[in-house]
């Protein structure tokens, strides 16, 4: 599509101070600013023509204003701030039928409803709710192209890290099954306001062809949660409440080893052995 020039726009700083935008942690609040760094963050999501974006937590609209520099067919901000949703809606003024703004708590909305497909999701995610909401987003993978998304460093090691590894747990392997995984980016606490304790990364996960359907994938969510709840016991024991030795046979795993040790092939086999099935051929 042909983009027209943007219209000249108020400097970030400016916009917090006209709007009394200050940062909240009770919302997860750091917002980042620099143009360079929400270009890029941008610029990590891949093509976007003709692609339906959502961003969820936009606060001042710095990578609002990055998104809407690319060829994106639209862009869905939901933001829970009343404070944001009148700067989202200035700006909105701009890009009449292309910048739609939604007053909405991400953790009780369903995406995929606010615009058709292909869409996907690219966010500096609230701290405080980044796992949840990647989580529920996980569920559905099969609605979004692909999910660019903001986390603490730590959190984004977290989702992308492999077998006997400090970070490999459950989020590994539920973004793992149903996606491919990849740190892209680390930002330094400097580059937000306000700064952070930590650093920050962003990930890609890019969901596979083939997913698994709702019943499935609440088995997997069931066999990870008895799996890491107690890391360093042994699966015979640490899935006893869901099967245990029996489980563990017909998914062809030795009940004395331990979750950290599987890999996500392991963790397939067991969840459709607890859906009482098993896994088609590849």
């Amino acid at each position: 599509m042909t983009l027209s020039a943007p219209p000249p726009r108020e400097s970030l700083r400016d916009v917090i101070a006209r709007h009394g935008l200050d940062a909240r942690k009770s919302l997860g609040q750091h917002f980042l600013l620099d143009p360079g760094i929400t270009a890029r963050i941008a610029g990590m999501a891949g093509r976007l023509d003709g692609v339906n974006v959502v961003e969820v937590g936009p606060g001042p609209g710095g990578l609002t204003r990055a998104l809407l520099d690319t060829p994106a067919a639209s862009l869905t901000v939901v933001e829970v701030d009343a404070r944001a949703i009148v700067i989202m809606n200035e700006l909105a003024a701009s890009y009449p039928r292309r910048l739609h703004v939604v007053e909405a708590d991400a953790m009780r909305r369903d995406l995929t409803d606010l615009c058709p497909a292909p869409r996907q999701i690219v966010a500096n995610l609230p701290y405080n709710v980044g796992t949840p909401l990647l989580i529920g987003w996980l569920r559905q993978a099969s609605q979004w192209a692909r999910l660019t998304l903001m986390f603490q460093l730590e959190v984004a090691e977290r989702i992308c890290a492999t077998p006997d590894s400090d970070h490999y747990g459950r989020l590994a392997v539920l973004s793992q099954w149903v996606a491919r995984c990849g740190i892209v980016m680390t930002i330094p606490p400097g580059a937000f306001s306000p700064p952070p304790k930590v650093q920050s990364a962003v990930v890609n996960l890019i969901p596979h062809a083939h997913q698994p359907d709702p019943a499935l994938f609440r088995a997997m969510e069931q066999v990870t949660a008895a799996a890491f709840g107690q890391r360093r016991k042994m699966l015979r024991g640490a899935l006893r409440g869901i099967g245990g030795e029996a489980l563990l046979e017909a998914a062809g795993i030795a009940g004395n080893r331990r979750a950290e040790t599987l890999d996500i092939a392991d963790f397939d086999r067991l969840a459709h052995a607890h859906l009482g099935r098993q896994p088609s051929a590849s």
